[in-house]
């Protein structure tokens, strides 16, 4: 089958390679910020980082899966509540934080076979249902005294120059592990397959994707994110309370920055967080005025600028940094043809971009 040599597809631009570039080195310098940085800069870095987590594996799920979870909470304290648990059984604190996350996302998968198994709103509220369980049963562990709570004491064998600089690595590391696996997950087959499940799970499902296994992939994914975003903040915060970490607050969080920064977009999602970020820095003291604020926010954005602002500088401009699908140029004239009218000109998405 011959090509049409005047149309072109191309995956990477020459602005998405140069953002790629300057990502690498922005995360070069921002591993050396411990070194530079004050402890108060280090811990609010800190907490930008873990609140990127929380939105592109949220955004995962909701954005690109179809999955629109209110019980992320759930994975979130169980990360914690495991890290407590292998701390206190002896193993190193930050060997802790990743395995309790490895550990959280393995109990998961069994979860995904009857979470999964819901649709639309009835997935929202069985995951909201699964997070106020999980609750209940971490209140009952000795170990956490029911709202007591318990503490990561196994920190106290740093000093605090130590924690704060080991607390920023930590997050830093796990912050680019899940952006790197995320990016290469969606830019291949199962990407493809995740996005053609959220647009029609029938259609999808008649051209052979596996449809179960797809959604499970990405549910065990998110939970994986939400696990080990709440194990970073219990390094942080160091101090274990459950109605804290299982408080519906956190997808709340998650929902506001991903609708706020472009819902189904990769770089919304991180835009989101950072905006996310600065307004909690800004506001985060004007008590419950700040909750009503997002709430008022998330509003208005789903219902005027439902994208999301990287999803509309997306649409306006055709920005793209971190491509995921292919994009078919307009048909360039050849000898013999008259140049494209205005409205053929210019790049549009192909079919896999979301």
């Amino acid at each position: 089958m011959s090509r049409d040599p005047a149309i072109r597809v191309e995956r990477w631009t020459p602005l998405s390679r140069l953002s790629i570039l300057g990502a690498t080195l922005l995360l070069v310098m921002l591993a050396a910020g411990p070194f530079f940085f004050g402890n108060n800069a280090i811990d609010k870095l800190t907490t930008l980082f873990i609140y990127v987590i929380l939105a592109v594996t949220w955004n995962a799920l909701a954005g690109y899966g179809g999955l629109v979870s209110v019980g992320q909470q759930a994975f979130f304290g169980l990360g914690a509540y495991a890290a407590v648990r292998l701390a206190d059984a002896g193993l190193n604190v930050y060997v802790s934080l990743v395995l309790a996350a490895v550990i959280i996302a393995a109990v998961s998968l069994p979860i995904s076979s009857f979470m999964l198994r819901l649709k639309g709103g009835e997935f929202a509220i069985g995951m909201w249902v699964l997070a106020e369980l999980c609750h209940l049963l971490v209140n009952l562990d000795s170990l956490v005294q029911g709202e007591t709570g318990t503490s990561l004491i196994a920190l106290n064998a740093y000093d605090a120059d130590q924690r704060h600089a080991f607390n920023y690595w930590a997050a830093l590391g796990s912050m680019t592990a899940i952006l790197v696996i995320l990016f290469v997950l969606l830019r291949s087959r199962i990407g493809s397959a995740i996005q053609a499940i959220r647009d029609n799970e029938e259609a999808a499902a008649a051209l052979g994707v596996r449809v179960m296994a797809t959604k499970r992939i990405i549910y065990v994914f998110a939970a994986f994110g939400a696990a080990l975003a709440g194990a970073l903040w219990l390094s942080t915060a160091i101090t274990f309370q459950p109605k804290t970490y299982f408080g519906v607050q956190w997808t709340a969080y998650m929902i506001f920055m991903v609708l706020v920064g472009g819902l189904g977009t990769f770089e919304g999602a991180i835009l989101g967080a950072l905006i996310f970020f600065l307004i909690e820095a800004w506001f985060g003291g004007s008590g419950v005025w700040y909750l009503v604020g997002l709430g008022a926010t998330a509003l208005l954005f789903s219902l005027f600028v439902p994208r999301g602002i990287w999803g509309w500088l997306e649409r306006r401009f055709g920005l793209s940094l971190l491509p995921l699908g292919y994009r078919i140029l307009g048909i360039e004239p050849t000898a013999g043809t008259s140049p494209p009218d205005d409205g053929e000109r210019g790049a549009t998405p192909s079919a896999g971009t979301p």
